[in-house]
């Protein structure tokens, strides 16, 4: 019987897994798949290592996304691997807050401290941690390992986290820790194998999805990020505002905005969604539309990554390359297209049939700074440091 781990990425509307094998010796994973729909018509999906569909069909079980779905998903693991052993679970958290800089093995006193962040992270953090709870409730001997996404930016200089707001609020945490850690740390390794050169160099991650954000990375390790306190900062996203005069706050907290209103404005209305009228929070459907506020939502994206890479670039003294991934930056020529476009006064020449086959770089020999696409994979983060932070093997193969 094969000993697994298996890489939980909980949710509020979605459950991401995978199943990898505990001493790395694959170069994929056995199983991947998400339960989507949560809250609405749960469907279930699940691929093989190489990619092929095995089950797609509709969730039967009853539950929440973590107390009901977690345990029974086991089950179904199990029973689809003919007897796969979970030796270990590891998890991606949102917020680590300053204490975590690196994966953990979970207990107690590591909960309540986490139990203590979810007001920075009111979208995330709290499913993460239904989701460990509900495996610790169900499977209490089976070890489980915390990952997070700010652990990536720790160590940052001092001039780059901190707010210009009295050090009494700094000292007890208001300021900024930067997010997506796990994409960025996989994506820096992948950078090692396919451009060492420049991954000793200076370069922008684009992590562009329905959660949208840059960082800066020097010689492998981040220098800043466009998300600081909380997830809700820098680029506009899916739901999500983006950076915002906190003037504009006070001003609708005079207009009878309480926290709730607020928070569900700033999380759910806002971004592409709020933007484009109410069109769609999804690139797909703004770029196949031809309303004009759909074009204004895409308009503002693009600016701002645009903008970010050149403010990027100036905390590093420079730029040696623009790496696109995530859901849009990996699957979207048109966007990587024209934030090459609007980059092309830092050297950018962007090669048109290698930008649509997003096959590595896709600039031309002669640019420089060179632009690429490297598909994330935090679920393989995620394995990779749960093995490493229960003393396993020390590689897992990166694909």
């Amino acid at each position: 019987m094969e000993a697994t781990i298996l890489v939980v990425n909980a949710g509020s509307s979605s459950l991401k897994f995978a199943v990898w094998p505990d001493r790395g010796t694959h170069n994929a994973a056995i199983l991947r798949g998400q339960i989507s729909g949560i809250g609405r018509v749960p469907w279930f999906r699940v691929r093989n290592g190489d990619g092929d569909l095995l089950v797609d069909e509709a969730w039967v079980q009853s539950g929440d996304a973590a107390h009901g779905l977690v345990p029974a998903l086991i089950d179904r693991i199990e029973r689809q691997t003919g007897g796969t052993a979970i030796v270990a679970a590891g998890h991606r958290v949102v917020h680590g807050g300053t204490r975590f800089a690196s994966p953990v093995v979970v207990d107690e006193t590591v909960m309540r401290d986490l139990e203590d962040l979810v007001p920075l992270a009111p979208l995330h953090q709290p499913h993460n941690l239904a989701a460990i709870h509900a495996l610790a409730a169900t499977h209490p001997g089976l070890p489980q390992v915390a990952c997070f996404d700010t652990a990536f930016h720790n160590g940052h200089a001092d001039v780059a986290d901190r707010f210009a707001l009295p050090r009494a609020l700094h000292d007890a945490g208001i300021r900024r820790y930067g997010f997506h850690g796990l994409s960025y740390e996989y994506v820096t390794r992948a950078l090692v194998r396919l451009a060492p050169d420049l991954a000793r160099g200076r370069v922008v991650i684009a992590h562009l999805g329905s959660g949208a954000s840059l960082c800066a990375v020097h010689n492998g390790k981040s220098i800043d990020s466009t998300m600081g306190f909380t997830a809700l900062d820098g680029l506009p996203m899916g739901t999500r505002s983006g950076a915002l005069d906190a003037g504009v706050l006070l001003h609708l907290l005079e207009l009878g905005q309480d926290h709730d209103s607020l928070e569900h404005l700033l999380y759910h209305e806002s971004g592409m969604l709020g933007v484009s009228g109410g069109i769609s929070n999804d690139m797909r459907d703004l770029l196949a539309s031809n309303q004009p506020e759909a074009a204004q939502a895409v308009d503002l994206f693009v600016y701002r990554v645009v903008r970010e890479i050149a403010s990027l670039a100036a905390a590093m003294g420079g730029v040696d390359g623009v790496v696109f991934t995530a859901g849009i930056g990996e699957s979207s020529a048109l966007i990587r297209d024209r934030v090459c476009r609007g980059c092309a006064w830092l050297g950018i020449e962007l090669d048109a049939e290698a930008n649509l086959r997003r096959d590595g770089r896709i600039t031309t020999r002669g640019s420089r700074p060179s632009a690429w696409v490297i598909p994330t994979d935090e679920e393989q983060m995620i394995a990779q440091h749960t093995v490493e932070a229960l003393g396993g093997v020390k590689e897992i193969c990166y694909a």
